[in-house]
């Protein structure tokens, strides 16, 4: 079989288009000029491959514009701009508790959001209905078909190698291993993505969040259980298996211990401090009507409950140490404390960053993310968004009435 080392024409459309598109999805209306500038394409190859792209309906052309003052007199420029309503994409979180779902249009700008309580949830089948009905709810309520959606980003907390396989080697991790990607594709006729959810967090913090700019990244997924998204040189770690990031290490080290997360220390130490009568403490009447959480803790603490501050200085001792692990492992410029968690974790900063130096020579920034619960959904935008911007020219787009 003949080879040859160049590119063929139908690869090298392939490529161009990725470069335009690439440049039009983050900005505005752009000039033939523009482009070329932008992209480094001949004036020729940009016209033409601007066209194909109107054709299949990826990019809207305006009427043609005015050439700056002082430039000579010629015809118009033509001008483009990217469809970000030519479709639709999926950001969904499946957490061990609830599902959130966001549905964004092609700039990653959300159109809808839904989300489902695995409460009642006994059964792997039962799980995937829950996750399709908060799918349906997010849809129905922008008026968007399954034929409008060109993917869908799935977050799991648990690892997913690059084919997105799920590492099964642990019991809880076991438990995300339905089914669920293949039964919504089946379902609806739009690829699904399954990506690991603290690796999407990464990716939500570096797109929309506090690590903008940043390509040395850790993501600390620091609620129920620790889990960490990995960023090298702006690149997602996965590791052999998609392990990479992953915290059972945790186990062996001294002063942590295992892998539970700052919601979860701070809840079971409240609730153990409540349930010893010799223990003054305000946890005890703030959790008279319910059981003790995590948000009593802060509470308390804020208001100089003298029990809830030492809970929160073991929790943010800890927390050091496990930062720590992750500054000298992989030496990021910034670790980003996500989930749930974070917006009551910003009291902790400065306590942990006190330690952090007394662990590692080179210590990480530290921040809170501020993208709340959403973190992983948005990620899981992101990681659809990656897939629609490869696979443009093999997708087909739906043509909206109206």
């Amino acid at each position: 079989m003949a080879t040859t080392s160049a590119a063929t024409p139908p690869l090298l459309r392939r490529v161009n288009a990725g470069k335009l598109l690439g440049v039009l999805s983050t900005a505005g209306v752009m000039t033939g000029t523009g482009l070329i500038e932008a992209t480094g394409l001949t004036r020729a190859t940009v016209h033409a491959v601007c066209n194909d792209l109107i054709a299949m309906g990826w990019v809207l052309e305006h009427d043609p514009g005015h050439d700056a003052p002082g430039t000579p007199v010629g015809r118009p420029s033509r001008r483009f701009e990217f469809n970000s309503q030519a479709g639709y994409v999926l950001g969904i979180d499946v957490g061990a508790a609830k599902t959130t779902v966001l549905l964004s249009d092609l700039r990653g700008e959300t159109v809808a959001k839904s989300g489902r309580s695995f409460q009642s949830v006994k059964t792997p089948a039962e799980q995937t209905e829950v996750v399709n009905q908060a799918v349906l709810e997010a849809l129905a309520s922008a008026g968007v078909t399954d034929a409008e959606v060109l993917s869908a980003g799935v977050g799991v907390a648990a690892p997913v190698d690059r084919e997105g396989n799920i590492l099964v080697d642990d019991e809880f991790w076991r438990r995300f291993d339905a089914g669920l990607t293949s039964k919504l594709s089946e379902l609806h006729g739009w690829p699904v993505l399954l990506e690991n959810d603290a690796n999407l967090a990464a990716l939500g913090e570096r797109w929309r969040g506090e690590a903008q700019e940043v390509d040395d990244l850790v993501v600390l997924l620091a609620g129920e259980r620790f889990g960490s998204g990995l960023m090298d040189s702006g690149r997602l770690l996965h590791g052999s298996r998609g392990g990479a990031g992953e915290m059972v290490y945790l186990k062996l080290v001294d002063g942590v211990g295992d892998t539970a997360g700052i919601a979860r220390t701070a809840r079971e130490q409240g609730a153990k401090a409540v349930a010893d009568p010799s223990v003054r403490t305000s946890l005890r009447s703030l959790a008279a009507a319910a059981p003790v959480t995590a948000e009593m803790v802060f509470a308390a603490a804020a208001d100089g409950d003298k029990v809830a501050l030492g809970i929160l200085q073991h929790v943010a001792a800890r927390t050091a140490r496990v930062v720590a692990t992750l500054g000298i492992l992989f030496n990021p410029e910034l670790v980003v404390i996500g989930g749930a968690v974070a917006a009551a974790a910003k009291s902790l900063l400065p306590a942990i960053d006190d330690q952090l130096a007394t662990f590692t020579s080179t210590p990480p920034r530290l921040a809170v993310s501020s993208l709340g619960d959403t973190i992983v959904s948005i990620g899981a935008v992101r990681h659809a968004l990656n897939y629609v911007e490869q696979h443009a020219l093999d997708l087909q787009l739906a043509t909206r009435s109206g």
